[in-house]
């Protein structure tokens, strides 16, 4: 995605993925900085179809792998649309 000055924008890497609770919580992966806010959004894509097919896969054969796959999968899609969105604010 660019921007009106034709200039690319780009992931600014402040997105971090924590899983656990409380203020202890280290974060397991982060997004790097400097990827195309549109290739990431497009991998965001990707990865929330992978996570329709796995949670349905999951409830209909009642693997809780499945599902917590799913879970983890979302979780990055997430980042990466978030850190998408910080790119493109700027």
């Amino acid at each position: 995605m660019t921007t009106d000055n034709g200039k690319t924008q780009l992931t600014p890497g402040k997105t971090r993925f924590y899983q656990g609770e409380g203020k202890d919580a280290q974060p397991l992966f982060c997004i790097e900085p400097g990827i195309p806010c549109q290739h990431a959004r497009e991998q965001a894509s990707e990865l929330m179809d992978y996570v329709r097919h796995l949670t349905l896969v999951g409830v209909m054969d009642e693997d809780p792998r499945m599902v917590w796959a799913a879970h983890y999968l979302s979780a990055l899609a997430k980042a990466l649309m978030d850190d998408a969105e910080l790119g493109m604010a700027h």
